[in-house]
């Protein structure tokens, strides 16, 4: 599955608006005022934009309060849910969200907010505009809802201030319930301050923050988790504590400017200064420093400003000073320490497995798998099961005593895998694969196969050495975003919209989408014979018409040169002399797959 920040930024490309993106990042950094964003919010690249960015979030399928999905929109022709969204926005009124409730990893449940569909696909609008605005301004060291970033990025910060920075003591500060507690007029001030100052955006988002949750009413305070802004603004609000953090040590500024930041940092360690550092991850954050006296009046400082200056409380006894010499401390599902390696003074490693709560969890996905397949053991099961496992190994790889971890969860889960080969359910095979060459294919280890597929081996996973990613790297930034996305080659920027904007009747926001995909998946190429198109000679066809039951999904749509639609859907084209010309020129193999075509639609094979 192609890596979903890669999809986004083809996305953006599709409706031209990834060098308006950029621009905004741009403008953000050199700390310019964005007061006239409302109507690109508006504009129908934007709107054909976000819905085609809804479609593809697995979150379009769970219903609001008025029971629609992503399928109601999907049924809506383009021009049409275009005007009615922007209808909507002119004296915009937010419908009810739905609340719902998840189980937490401590056995309490975390609350959702579920805005209907048509919110977010307004959420996501803004959301698409807003993100390159804040990300101008964001602290490189936060990396929790951002464009690619993640947790290993985070993981790998942390290793690199214990093995490089040496910097062994963490404070950790637990906000209580930080996104049902955020102050709606400090987020308000705070996106003023960062740049958005059209007054219709912040009127907007205001109205957001204050629907209705059914059956509690309309909230004071907090953005509800669930929605697709929810983690921009949560961003927005701490943003300003990674500052305040940096500015007291990182970014502090000096009388003296310095050329390399070494220099700088040995001229602080000169002063009273407190060496700091900062890694956050949504709420979730760490502060490392170089001693426990320097950990306690640090963690007395950010407890003190958060309470005054965001009005967040503070939970002492989730609130805690670690020295990692002596133990460890977990973050992301992993726990990490520093140990000593040779004898120097500093010479300290990080040693990091998973933490004990996510070992348990992972242990329980395991098993759950592993009795579906004992139940119903069929082809479908096993996939699933190998999805979780490689799952699992790519995320936890970061630990660098991961392959002892997932030897004991294979000891215990021994007496499952016994009862499946008692049944037949796996078997041992020397068999392999390209996956599993390509993933296992350096272990030695017993490899089972059930329903014809092969298995992959949980104990099978090493640490996988993962460095610290460039702090300044941004998705908006050209040459950066070289680096993890190749732009488009086959078909060109102004080719798509063209061939995007080349639909004259009414149709299905699905089919766009659907129909613009195919175009870019068959790289401007006509399926018939492989010819390339430009997008005036393309054409959109459905495989099954749509008068027969056929739909505007994927799998259904083909593109081919418009002159070979007459042959598809025409009964007897062998009696024009014109149509018998094109024929004649068809080699078998295009033939073949014209007349396959033509019985698609109910007409005859042709033959010469």
């Amino acid at each position: 599955m192609a890596d979903l920040m890669i999809q986004k930024l083809r996305n953006n490309e599709y409706f031209g608006l990834q060098s308006t993106f950029d621009n905004l990042y741009e403008e953000s950094k050199k700390g310019r005022y964005f007061k006239n964003i409302y109507e690109l919010i508006i504009s129908e690249e934007n709107i054909r934009l976000a819905f085609r960015n809804l479609k593809s979030n697995i979150g379009s399928k769970t219903k609001g309060t008025n029971g629609h999905t992503i399928k109601h929109l999907n049924k809506i022709d383009a021009d049409k849910l275009i005007r009615l969204t922007q209808k909507r926005l002119e004296n915009y009124m937010p419908h009810a969200v739905r609340r719902l409730f998840i189980s937490k990893p401590n056995g309490k449940m975390r609350p959702l907010g579920i805005p209907t569909i048509e919110d977010r696909l307004i959420q996501q609008m803004f959301q698409q505009v807003l993100e390159p605005i804040v990300e101008g301004k964001f602290h490189p060291q936060s990396y929790g809802f951002r464009p690619k970033r993640g947790t290993h990025d985070a993981l790998a910060r942390c290793y690199h201030m214990v093995n490089h920075s040496h910097q062994h003591f963490v404070v950790d500060i637990d906000i209580k319930g930080f996104f049902d507690n955020v102050n709606h007029k400090k987020l308000m001030r705070q996106l003023w301050t960062i740049g958005i100052r059209d007054k219709k955006v912040l009127s907007i988002i205001k109205k957001m923050l204050k629907a209705e949750v059914t059956g509690e009413g309309i909230p004071v305070k907090g953005t509800p988790q669930g929605g697709i802004l929810s983690p921009l603004l949560a961003n927005v609000v701490l943003n300003e504590l990674d500052w305040w953090v940096s500015n007291q040590w990182e970014t502090k500024p000096t009388r003296v400017p310095y050329k390399l930041k070494r220099n700088k940092t040995d001229a602080l360690k000169k002063t009273r200064l407190k060496p700091m550092y900062l890694v956050r991850y949504a709420d979730d954050f760490k502060i490392f420093t170089n001693s426990y006296d320097n950990a306690r009046k640090i963690k007395i400082a950010v407890e003190k400003w958060l309470k005054e200056r965001l009005g967040l409380e503070i939970s002492e006894e989730k609130s805690k000073i670690t020295n990692l010499r002596k133990n460890g401390t977990d973050f992301l599902g992993i726990r990490f320490r520093a140990v000593q390696k040779g004898n120097a003074k500093t010479g300290y490693i990080v040693n990091s497995k998973m933490d004990p709560k996510a070992k348990d969890k992972v242990l329980g996905v395991i098993r759950h798998q592993l009795v579906k397949l004992r139940k119903s053991p069929t082809p479908e099961k096993v996939m699933n099961f190998n999805s979780n496992i490689l799952g699992l190994h790519n995320y936890y790889k970061i630990a660098t005593r991961i392959s002892q971890d997932f030897n004991e969860l294979r000891h215990k889960i021994h007496p499952n895998i016994k009862s499946l080969m008692f049944r037949n359910i796996f078997v041992y095979t020397i068999e392999t694969n390209h996956i599993i060459d390509k993933f296992y294919g350096d272990y030695n280890c017993p490899k089972f196969k059930s329903n014809g597929l092969l298995v992959y081996p949980i104990e099978a996973i090493r640490h996988d050495i993962r460095g610290q990613r460039d702090p300044n790297f941004s998705v908006y930034n050209k040459k950066d975003r070289a680096s993890i996305h190749k732009e488009i080659k086959h078909v060109s920027v102004r080719e798509i919209e063209m061939f995007r904007k080349g639909i004259y009747k009414a149709k299905s926001v699905l089919y766009e989408n659907n129909r613009l995909s195919k175009y870019v998946a068959q790289k401007g190429c006509c399926g018939i014979t492989g010819e390339r198109l430009t997008p005036h000679n393309a054409i959109c066809h459905h495989i099954k018409p749509t008068g027969q039951g056929g739909s505007d999904e994927y799998h259904n749509l083909i593109i081919i040169n418009k002159k070979y639609h007459t042959l598809i859907h025409n009964k007897d084209p062998l009696a024009n002399e014109d149509y018998k010309k094109m024929l004649v020129k068809l080699e078998k193999k295009a033939l073949n797959k014209l007349n396959k075509l033509r019985t698609e639609v109910g007409n005859p094979k042709l033959s010469l």
